[in-house]
């Protein structure tokens, strides 16, 4: 059965295929809908640094290196990673230091091309589940598929 996020997420998209449109939406989406997330946005790989994009929360982090932190980490490995307790994370970056656990979901185009990472943070230890890494994956996939990659993305 099909997560009610998913189709809330794909009745926004329908027809837009703008990129900044859909980031916005969608990271507005997920802030709304999500309990205990403290920020939610995207992180773009640029000249080899991660640098944010449309997000929802406190003020973040504007770049740092894409090998650094659990952003980094899950866009070199190219894989979702969950982290209970970010301060047991070596080399966690510290944007907000109130923030105690994170999810960060690695974004390819659909022509595999990594391009980027979404983050999520919470205030509470522990927040993130398998269900939300397998909810996340589904909507970034569907986010990738169905928007319009600036030339950046495509290079």
């Amino acid at each position: 059965m099909e997560h009610i996020l998913v189709k809330k997420w794909r009745a926004l998209r329908e027809g837009e295929t703008d990129f900044e449109a859909n980031c916005a939406q969608f990271v507005a989406l997920l802030k709304q809908e999500l309990d205990d997330v403290s920020w939610v946005g995207f992180y773009w790989n640029k000249e080899d640094c991660l640098v944010v994009g449309a997000y929802q929360g406190p003020v973040a982090c504007s770049r740092f290196p894409n090998h650094q932190g659990v952003c980094g980490s899950a866009y070199q490995k190219g894989t979702t990673l969950i982290v209970p307790d970010v301060h047991d994370f070596p080399g966690h970056i510290a944007c907000d230091p109130k923030a105690r656990s994170e999810i960060v979901v690695p974004i390819k185009t659909p022509s595999e091309q990594m391009v980027g990472v979404l983050d999520l943070d919470s205030y509470s230890l522990a927040r993130f589940t398998e269900e939300d890494k397998s909810l996340l994956e589904t909507l970034v996939n569907d986010f990738s598929e169905h928007t319009s990659w600036p030339a950046w993305a495509r290079s």
